[in-house]
């Protein structure tokens, strides 16, 4: 997304744009979900593309604006939902739809606009409240930092931020906050950077694992990831695609080892559990994968739109209904 300050304009380039439109397979009459609505640039993209029925779901409620100019454009094809992710099926289900047909679009991580805007507490760029509530429910940044223990932080930032100076940074934060509490980005960034440095030849800023940790968890972003993928497995008709951009190792992660389990790549090693990608029987092939590696950005269309760089798409088709039958 690119915003102009002075004008508060709006003008939203949708991440790997031309190549979620070719695996979505976008055809007219059927039902679509965009998972992850933002400001409604994928969900544009689909209206225009047929004469389809598109359901869009996003936890932030400030994307109400977005959600309504669409609205006013496709009044017969849209419909905007807002909860959690993790919820795709039951939300699904409080307006009738049971099947998707047509396809399922994730598109996981922030939106520029919540990064852009710094009273959300998002973005170590701008300063502003600790805060990084995508729903704005629930603790705050601010109150996990005052309330976890340096052990407890340096777990979260290294489970969640992949940051191996964690010790370091956590005992940093919690040195700091023994004199007054850490209530913005700005110092939160500075207490990180002081921690472990910081050159200024470095393409990453020392602070972007961090950030990353806290707000992971603030979200419950990995567990709300793994439990929609879930639900696809139910709502997808056969022929029906899931398409999914994610954003980090983490998210990846997740995605890669759910779509290798139930195309049939790998043995689900959870097979004798309650994990959530138990399958009843692993003889059955749910989806047909259709990336063999990850779909990449162009580098022309990073230089139109960065937060693309690190963006990789994997995509399949829903084989059979014999998940729902379980």
């Amino acid at each position: 997304m690119i915003v102009n300050k002075d004008t508060k304009n709006v003008d939203h380039i949708p991440v790997l744009e031309e190549e979620v439109k070719f695996f979505l397979n976008i055809r007219k009459g059927r039902t679509y979900v965009d998972g992850t609505f933002g400001a409604g640039g994928h969900s544009s993209m689909i209206l225009s593309s047929a004469d389809c029925r598109l359901y869009s779901i996003d936890r932030d409620p400030n994307i109400k604006i977005y959600g309504q100019k669409l609205k006013k454009e496709y009044p017969n094809n849209f419909q905007l939902i807002e909860g959690n992710i993790g919820n795709l099926k039951v939300l699904l289900e409080k307006h009738g739809i049971d099947k998707i047909d047509g396809g399922i679009l994730f598109d996981f991580g922030l939106s520029s606009m919540q990064i852009d805007n710094s009273e959300r507490g998002f973005s170590f760029r701008y300063d502003g409240p600790l805060d990084m509530r995508m729903s704005q429910e629930g603790p705050t940044a601010a109150d996990i930092i005052d309330e976890y223990d340096e052990k407890e932080l340096s777990n979260l930032i290294y489970k969640y931020g992949e940051e191996y100076k964690s010790r370091k940074i956590a005992k940093a934060i919690v040195n700091y906050k023994k004199s007054k509490p850490i209530t913005t980005t700005f110092e939160l960034a500075k207490i990180i950077r002081e921690a472990i440095g910081h050159k200024s030849n470095k393409k990453i800023d020392p602070a972007t694992k961090t950030f990353q940790a806290i707000r992971i968890k603030v979200n419950n972003e990995l567990e709300e990831i793994k439990q929609a993928l879930e639900d696809t497995k139910k709502l997808l008709a056969p022929g029906a695609r899931l398409v999914v951009i994610s954003f980090h190792s983490l998210e990846d992660k997740i995605v890669k080892n759910f779509l290798k389990i139930n195309c049939g790549l790998i043995e689900n090693p959870y097979r004798h559990s309650l994990d959530i990608y138990n399958n009843p029987s692993d003889k059955n092939i749910i989806f047909s994968l259709l990336t063999k590696k990850t779909i990449k950005s162009s580098e022309k269309n990073n230089k139109i739109n960065p937060r693309a760089r690190s963006a990789k798409l994997r995509a399949a088709e829903k084989n059979s209904d014999f998940a729902d039958a379980a």
